[in-house]
């Protein structure tokens, strides 16, 4: 069974025609999806597409039409029981800058029932960030240690990340990902993404789901997308043949070459026509969301 699927049994998310308007736009139409555990799911769409509609619901932020399930709970009525097993963070970068190291720990460990305060401590020890050193005296690299260091000691079934490394450089982005990974995920929690960054995050995803206007465009295994989608370059005497073949995209590169995209075309028929590759996340993405930006 796909690990993001429709089916109910053992869903970490389960969301069955969820509609959301905002006035006149109609941000979740119909969507449907699910979440198993032990999952990394980037969830993508640019602007306006739905991603931060369908996390608002997810965490019970919201009302909405529908069916949603998550941890087996209803957000819109078990939201206080739901919250003591999800974890939510949204732009590393917003730490109020008058905060104290010591000061977000007592905060985190306030409100959040699963937090280990001992466990955050030992992170911090191995760091330069002292209990009383403030935000605003922070180099970015440390703010990240320090919400790395509170995030993973909370304890939480679901960690929902929206836009986690926002105004963060790509060398502390790319530590932020490979820190959660090394020393936070495991086969008992599940972590749902939204980032702009689809090259820096695709390498830790098991699952990706694409989103557009309110929909699901896509929802796959990663390695299901290394199969299905191949990529090939070809040169201008072979162009014509590989366009009969229906590819869903092409573009052009310098010297006549041309990068066209297939799916569920057969990889050693298209060998014959050019070089072959399965297609990075960002390109594939473009090329099932062509027409969103117009």
């Amino acid at each position: 069974m796909n690990a993001v699927t429709n089916q109910d049994a053992a869903q970490v998310v389960s969301a069955r025609g969820l509609r959301k308007h905002y006035k006149n736009k109609l941000a979740l139409d119909d969507t449907a999806f699910g979440i198993d555990s032990g999952r990394i799911v980037g969830l993508i769409g640019p602007n306006g597409a739905g991603k931060t509609t369908a996390l608002k619901a997810i965490l019970g932020l919201i009302p909405f039409e529908g069916e949603l399930k998550v941890l087996g709970l209803d957000p819109r009525s078990q939201r206080d029981e739901l919250m003591e097993q999800v974890c939510f963070i949204a732009d590393v970068a917003v730490l109020p800058r008058w905060m104290r190291v010591k000061e977000a720990i007592d905060f985190v460990e306030g409100v959040h029932p699963r937090f280990d305060r001992a466990k955050c401590e030992r992170f911090l020890a191995g760091t330069q960030l002292g209990p009383n050193l403030r935000v605003r005296e922070m180099s970015k690299g440390m703010i990240v240690q320090l919400h790395l260091a509170l995030v993973m000691a909370i304890d939480a079934r679901l960690l929902v990340l929206d836009e986690p490394t926002l105004g963060l450089d790509i060398l502390y982005r790319k530590q932020f990902y490979q820190r959660l990974l090394e020393d936070y995920f495991d086969e008992n929690k599940t972590i749902l993404v939204t980032t702009h960054q689809v090259e820096e995050i695709e390498h830790i995803l098991t699952d990706v789901m694409f989103i557009r206007d309110g929909k699901i465009a896509l929802t796959a295994q990663m390695d299901e997308v290394a199969d299905r989608y191949t990529e090939v370059l070809v040169s201008p005497d072979t162009v014509a043949e590989a366009r009969s073949l229906q590819p869903i995209d092409e573009r052009a590169l310098p010297f006549g070459k041309t990068v066209l995209l297939f799916d569920g075309v057969p990889r050693e028929r298209l060998a014959a026509l050019g070089e072959t590759r399965a297609p990075g996340l960002a390109d594939l993405f473009v090329a099932i969301m062509k027409g969103t930006y117009a």
